[in-house]
């Protein structure tokens, strides 16, 4: 075994045990009180909802590590098929205190809507929630409106809600069932209302029971808020099937002028090499360089009859630090850029610039593959015009309107992080390795900065520098900064769409890409002021 195959291996094993803790909920206790009551947990209805033997890309699994709420954040969120339609699907988890939603919660969620919206997604909501998490409501409160808005713009645009709810939906959450476009409720569980009988007794002195208040079969009968009425779970979860099969739902419609957009399958290779090898490709120290190519070798379809070349490097010579070129995932076209040795330079940056215009002409998604320390900075190349160089670059991919996807393989410091599509650029999706680390810079020289600026204000004054303190304060800066820059970390921030597998790259891909197809897929010939 490779040390950097053991390392990754570990790495690994610890995101296991973190996804474990996201899956667990609110532990054995709580999930055997909820069973008890013959009711499902999110993760099984979700399987009943999907269609047999299709894959479930979750996504944000550790929202919230690293905060005093359950990681994953009282809800899960991911992409299915249901009735052979690409659905993004919530479900609230009931063990982790009934549901109620915490900041976490609603910062997942938005995430879940804005992919929804980015890719024209129907959206499937399984509902059982007390509501908001009462003690941290000023942070849920004000921006939770947001949920009620992003539903009843789905509708606007065509894109349809659907509420199956199988327990409480109380207080503001009662507004999504009330403003999706479908509605089930489930017969004795579902428990829909403003205000439950405490609080209709204390604001008007009215007594009520749940079922008259709102209970499944009166809103079926008397309110008109539910559409169906289901017998239990499963029959909830199969009618919501029926709906979504009779959406007459279209992919990929070229629905404006030059878009291509294909609906049929694709024929495709598997890759050239095995990428169970992805393991071995990165080293430990991400100090040390590797060479993106391997990774494109393992992810992107293999030499066939269909496009007789796996990957197609544009420029190979010109900006080596940065991989440029073609190639397909699933059959699917995409234009890859990819750190090779980890700087980057005015060449990478104008050739990156040259690139994402090229895929803006032919409608081809963009993969942007990280590893990098960021531009490269000193006297000779600030006198080059790395400034401008890289402002073109990063103008370039803020104004392309081709789908991005970016997976952060392993260092995303600084500007590169920008440059090379990060969080802030609004990829359609995001991933990270195990291996990822991302920060303003590096533990060491970030920690290194603070010492020589802390050493020069010292001797402004004419006071002699504390040689120990400051090697404490390194040490101390260094550890923080590292923590902070892991992807566990950033993944609880929901800086990511979650943590995967190296192995799994390849088809995560595939299914992003399969997503993507639900909208038009066109590019644009308008950029911003290119500094000459």
């Amino acid at each position: 075994m490779t040390a950097n195959r053991e390392a990754m291996l570990e790495k690994l094993a610890d995101l296991d045990a973190e996804h474990a803790k996201a899956v667990a909920g609110g532990g054995e206790r709580y999930a055997e009180r909820h069973r008890a009551r013959g009711k499902l947990l999110p993760r099984e209805r979700i399987e009943l909802l999907v269609d047999e033997g299709s894959a479930f890309l979750e996504l944000s699994p550790l929202a919230g590590w690293g905060s005093d709420f359950t990681v994953g954040a009282s809800v899960v969120t991911g992409i299915g098929v249901v009735e052979g339609v690409e659905c993004l699907i919530t479900a609230n988890d009931p063990t982790v205190k009934g549901g109620a939603s915490n900041p976490w919660t609603v910062k997942k969620i938005f995430r879940a809507a804005q992919i929804a919206e980015e890719n024209g997604l129907p959206t499937i909501s399984l509902v059982e929630s007390g509501g908001a998490d009462l003690p941290t409501q000023k942070e849920i409160f004000i921006p939770g409106g947001k949920l009620f808005r992003d539903l009843t713009r789905a509708s606007a645009r065509k894109e349809p809600t659907v509420a199956l709810v199988f327990g409480n939906s109380t207080a503001g959450g009662a507004y999504v069932p009330g403003m999706s476009d479908y509605t089930v409720l489930v017969r004795d569980q579902a428990k829909v209302f403003l205000g439950g009988p405490p609080l209709v007794k204390m604001a008007t002195g009215e007594e009520s029971d749940d079922e008259s208040l709102g209970g499944a079969e009166m809103h079926a009968r008397t309110s008109g808020l539910a559409d169906y009425l289901a017998e239990d779970e499963r029959d909830a979860i199969r009618i919501g099937r029926r709906i979504i099969a009779r959406l007459n739902w279209r992919k990929g419609l070229d629905t404006l002028a030059g878009a291509r957009c294909s609906t049929t399958e694709r024929e495709y290779a598997e890759p050239d090499a095995d990428p169970e090898e992805l393991l071995d490709l990165v080293p430990a120290d991400l100090k040390e360089p590797f060479d993106p190519r391997e990774v494109i070798a393992r992810i992107a379809d293999g030499v066939s009859a269909t496009n007789g070349v796996a990957f197609d490097e544009f420029k190979p010579l010109y900006g080596t630090s940065l991989v440029t070129g073609w190639a397909r995932i699933h059959g699917r076209p995409v234009g890859i850029l990819a750190n090779a040795q980890g700087v980057l330079f005015s060449q990478e940056a104008q050739k990156a610039t040259q690139f994402v215009q090229l895929a803006n002409q032919t409608d081809t998604p963009l993969l942007f593959l990280h590893n990098t320390t960021g531009y490269m900075v000193g006297r000779e190349y600030e006198q080059g015009g790395i400034i401008k160089h890289g402002a073109m670059m990063i103008n370039a991919i803020s104004n392309s309107t081709v789908p991005h996807l970016t997976v952060v393989m392993g260092a995303s410091y600084g500007a590169g992080n920008y440059g090379m599509n990060g969080r802030a650029f609004d990829p359609r999706f995001l991933f990270t390795w195990p291996s990822a680390k991302s920060a303003v810079m590096g533990p060491a020289q970030l920690a290194g900065v603070l010492s020589i600026v802390a050493r020069a204000a010292a001797e402004s004054r004419g006071k002699e520098y504390d040689e120990e303190g400051d090697a404490g304060m390194r040490a101390f800066i260094e550890q923080s900064v590292e923590e902070q820059s892991l992807p566990h970390f950033l993944s609880g921030m929901l800086y990511d769409d979650g943590v995967i597998d190296p192995r799994d790259t390849r088809t995560v891909l595939g299914l992003c890409l399969s997503v993507i197809e639900n909208k038009a897929i066109v590019g644009t010939d308008r950029f911003g002021v290119f500094r000459p």
